[in-house]
């Protein structure tokens, strides 16, 4: 079988992420805290921060929904977000109570109209941006250091979706000055399902909910009242897999696997590879002409080649890019993947669009 749905969740993990998990699950109670404080402290590391000021969390859905949320919103306020969102992050915007969410439009060339970006920011009243660092839809990347300054230039906070490009890209959490971050454990990080993380940066006053209150100290973020118990094995899981990523750096030659691929995919009669050419993650979608990407996902299951077909969790980024509510067949390559396995893909995919 050939993976290639890592946008959606890494496998197969490396073999001393399994080991780390096991390790956790069968560790005796008196090492809990122990381990937690090491994996916590490891996890904080690799983001450039204090374990203070990461929350860790079931998922990076939770913690987008906790982070919004907890914003302290008053009536009145706005909120800019871009049309390439995972649904992770456009719910709870869309349950925001007295506060306009305006959706800022791709430009030309890229996922993002920074330019429009800027012109929204200056009309005032925006208390959050809220953007993704990359697209889990065409694997492109937003401008997300553009995107934090120009939100802190006119006085907004900036929320940052990770889920896509934790784990690849070498964040400095402290260094980009984001308020708050969210990351998924199960897809680039290389970690176990059931984990994720929060990051608020230090000074950042949220408004959390009574639960935060413990004994006569109220918390000025959301705590593990908010989003319940961590899975230790998870953290310990997680630890692992971003160590091993930092020390493989797989990106650069993952990213000329998907090069490859795009450019066999494109080169198909009736194929057409969805979003602009700047930088990007190691994931690309398509389209074929008359044809349901759902059953072409199903088909080259069928020929072992394992993708997505669908909205991919993005109703509205399809509809940004007018794929509608047929989606796009995402090819999401991983830290294995070869040139080889790009050719393979692209020629399951040829028999399967030629018949």
């Amino acid at each position: 079988m050939l993976y290639l749905n890592h946008a959606g969740t890494s496998w197969p993990k490396p073999p001393s992420v399994a080991a780390a998990a096991d390790e956790a699950l069968a560790a005796s109670p008196d090492t809990w805290g122990q381990r937690f404080q090491h994996a916590h402290q490891a996890v904080a590391g690799h983001f450039g921060v204090e374990p203070e000021a990461l929350l860790i969390t079931p998922s990076c859905t939770q913690a987008l929904a906790v982070a919004v949320a907890d914003v302290p919103w008053q009536p009145g306020d706005r909120a800019l977000t871009s049309g390439m969102e995972h649904h992770g992050l456009r719910r709870p915007l869309a349950k925001l109570r007295s506060v306009a969410v305006d959706v800022m439009p791709r430009s030309e060339r890229g996922p993002l109209d920074l330019s429009a970006l800027e012109r929204a920011l200056a009309d005032g009243g925006v208390r959050l941006v809220a953007m993704s660092v990359a697209s889990n839809v065409t694997g492109e990347l937003l401008p997300y250091a553009d995107i934090v300054a120009l939100a802190h230039a006119h006085g907004a906070l900036c929320l940052l979706d990770g889920a896509q490009a934790a784990g690849w890209l070498e964040l400095d959490l402290d260094a980009l000055q984001v308020d708050l971050f969210a990351f998924a454990g199960h897809k680039g990080p290389q970690g176990p399902p059931g984990v994720g993380g929060l990051y608020v940066r230090p000074g950042v006053m949220l408004r959390s909910p009574p639960a935060a209150c413990e004994g006569e100290v109220c918390r000025p973020g959301p705590g593990y009242c908010d989003t319940g118990s961590v899975s230790l094995p998870g953290l310990c899981g997680l630890a692992e897999g971003l160590a091993w990523m930092a020390q493989e750096r797989p990106l650069p030659r993952v990213r000329q696997v998907e090069a490859s691929f795009r450019a066999l995919a494109a080169a198909l009669p009736g194929v057409s590879v969805v979003g602009g050419n700047g930088p990007r993650m190691p994931t690309c979608s398509l389209v074929v002409e008359g044809r349901r990407p759902v059953d072409l996902a199903t088909a080259l299951a069928e020929r072992g080649v394992v993708v997505r077909g669908g909205t991919q969790c993005a109703p509205a980024a399809h509809d940004t890019l007018g794929t509608g509510s047929q989606g796009t067949l995402r090819f999401s390559f991983g830290p294995g993947h070869t040139l080889h396995d790009a050719e393979v893909a692209a020629e399951a995919l040829r028999r399967v669009v030629l018949g």
